[in-house]
């Protein structure tokens, strides 16, 4: 699994220009899912989510983690980052999971984000989606599970 984490000062997600899912001070993560990915990847992606130490401490260094500083945690279904974009003009999804595959595992990752911290919110799977975030830094990292 892949999540593009964003330390973020404020995100929202809408769906047909209505307001959704909305956080202050936190993490907005666009979760791709490629074949192959299984639960424990989900479990591992949301271990990191939570403890991946990039909001400063009182030095300025990223030394906190999510759940140090109590901030909230927006997931996004992305499917286009499983894109595979090394040649020509257009991206291919043939690393992508399927649909359903990939319903299941974002699933799993907000029912296990939900019984693990208190402010998760999230996007909607297959939704033509409006995300707006204030990234924080900017500070913006590739994780892969």
């Amino acid at each position: 699994m892949i999540g593009l984490l964003q330390r973020v000062s404020y995100g929202r997600v809408s769906v047909a220009q209505q307001l959704i899912g909305e956080i202050g001070r936190g993490l907005v993560v666009l979760v791709g899912v490629q074949q192959g990915d299984d639960l424990a990847l989900a479990e591992r992606l949301l271990e990191r989510l939570l403890g991946y130490r990039v909001f400063p401490d009182e030095s300025g260094r990223m030394n906190l983690s999510l759940r140090d500083v109590e901030g909230g945690l927006l997931l996004v279904p992305q499917f286009t980052l499983a894109a595979d974009t090394r040649k020509g003009m257009r991206a291919g999804f043939s690393s992508a999971a399927s649909p359903e595959e990939g319903r299941r595992l974002f699933d799993y990752l907000v029912e296990r984000a939900d019984a693990e911290y208190a402010q998760v919110v999230c996007g909607r799977f297959g939704a033509d989606m409006q995300v707006e975030l204030l990234n924080d830094g900017p500070v913006t990292f590739w994780l892969e599970s």
